[in-house]
């Protein structure tokens, strides 16, 4: 199957939002995202994105990610989301996706790129470690969603 990979445009939110969907579904989330292509349009300064297109133009895998600063190295690159849809996996997507991520990230001078992993998605992981990623199972997330952000200024 040929696929190319291009910068996300604004036209393509509904699709990144519906693949972004389809990432929930898989992680036994899917009431947890409440972002909207309205929002996205919004916020769309806060964030980049890669997609793979398939010779219909359709959006079939995203690379979310964004620039982060870390006090202990500087500046980062932060990949959020990276996701190939079901019936196009284990044809190179996703390497082709990390590939042209890591160009983006030695472009922009970046130190680190990080993201993160669920411990019990195993495929992902053993692409991790092939590329030679370091896994880190010591630190725990830690999040306030925007009640508690809420609740936390209100004490």
């Amino acid at each position: 199957m040929n696929y190319t990979i291009r910068n996300a445009a604004e036209e393509d939110f509904v699709a990144i939002l519906n693949i972004i969907k389809a990432l929930a579904l898989f992680e036994k989330a899917p009431e947890k995202v409440t972002n909207t292509v309205e929002q996205m349009k919004t916020e769309k300064d806060c964030f980049r994105c890669l997609v793979a297109v398939n010779d219909e133009d359709e959006v079939i895998a995203i690379c979310l990610y964004f620039f982060a600063y870390y006090t202990w190295v500087g500046r980062s690159l932060y990949l959020d989301d990276l996701y190939v849809l079901e019936p196009y996996r284990r044809q190179g997507i996703a390497a082709a996706l990390l590939d042209r991520l890591f160009e983006i990230a030695l472009n922009e001078k970046c130190n680190r790129v990080r993201w993160q992993v669920l411990n019990w998605n195993e495929n992902a992981i053993q692409l991790y470690k092939k590329y030679g990623a370091t896994i880190d199972d010591e630190w725990l997330n830690c999040d306030f969603d925007r009640k508690g952000i809420i609740e936390f200024q209100s004490k």
